[in-house]
């Protein structure tokens, strides 16, 4: 198995190459350029996961394909490095190979770690001590999503002890907040306001956190079940005659949306708007940085 898995890499590895040399859109493009697909390919890979099924193996499909498109970026990046003589795909593998088994002294040496939150007290220090970081906050990276960036930082503060015991201590922020976000928007200050949105913000995200809840996968889960149930409102005003075009007033696309919610085809069939919490090992401040 592994000599077939270096074979299947060497290949995809000179196809990177050979397209780099050969390809005029390849040769065009440099780090920068590729950033955005980058993103995008990410991107993806994310929406293949949340669309895998474990009763529909066909899904796996999806997420095969993303992953490779995905994978390509990255060699595409170390392809552009090593024509540069900067770097190649093999610093990049070894890099985080060493980097890998550096941070798990409990599988390569002798240190103990009898649970996920004694491997990542371990892992913070090493990296710490790796990085000469000086802050908790070091290397956590700013052009990250605020609903995940606010939850990073979060995580960060708790590893040195600043956070509530548990999810009774955060829940309460929520409505302190609100209360404040209310009297701002009363007084008309437009600065004031952003910030106790702000505020308000990231004391859901840190509740989501306490709960086991990835904040951006609730807040995504949410935005998709508003989007369908509005696609059917769509549908049935169209089907009315009355298709949906910004004279209806509030109260008729109420009507229409409360109909949707209880009594359309798709409302019956849907399934439960469940977050899945996650497990202690997903849960926890672990990253590569």
């Amino acid at each position: 198995m592994p000599d077939e898995v270096g074979q299947h890499y060497v290949r995809f590895h000179e196809l990177a190459r050979t397209l780099r040399q050969q390809c005029p859109w390849d040769r065009q493009q440099d780090h920068q350029s590729l950033r955005r697909y980058l993103i995008e390919e990410t991107y993806e890979v994310v929406d293949a996961i949340d669309r895998l099924d474990a009763d529909d193996p066909a899904t796996d499909a999806a997420l095969v394909e993303e992953l490779g498109d995905l994978l390509y970026q990255i060699e595409f990046h170390a392809t552009i490095a090593e024509q540069q003589g900067r770097f190649d795909i093999t610093d990049v593998t070894s890099g985080v190979h060493d980097k890998l088994v550096a941070r798990h002294p409990h599988v390569f040496s002798e240190v103990e770690a009898t649970d996920a939150d004694q491997v990542v007290a371990n892992w913070e220090t090493r990296k710490r001590a790796e990085k000469g970081r000086s802050s908790v906050f070091d290397g956590v990276p700013p052009a990250l999503p605020a609903l995940s960036y606010a939850d990073k930082v979060q995580r960060r503060a708790a590893t040195v002890g600043f956070d509530w015991p548990d999810v009774g201590g955060a829940l309460p922020k929520i409505a302190e907040e609100s209360a404040e976000l209310v009297d701002a928007a009363t007084s008309g200050d437009e600065r004031r306001i952003e910030d106790e949105l702000g505020d308000l913000l990231f004391a859901v995200v840190n509740v989501a956190r306490h709960l086991g809840v990835d904040s951006e996968v609730a807040l995504r889960k949410a935005a998709k079940k508003f989007q369908d149930r509005f696609t059917d409102v769509e549908e049935l005003a169209a089907e009315r005659g009355a298709p949906l075009d910004g004279s209806q007033d509030l109260d008729e696309l109420d009507a229409l949306w409360n109909e949707v919610k209880v009594g359309s085809a798709r409302a019956r069939q849907e399934r439960p708007f469940v977050l899945t919490p996650l497990t202690e090992a997903e849960g926890t401040e672990v990253t590569d940085e």
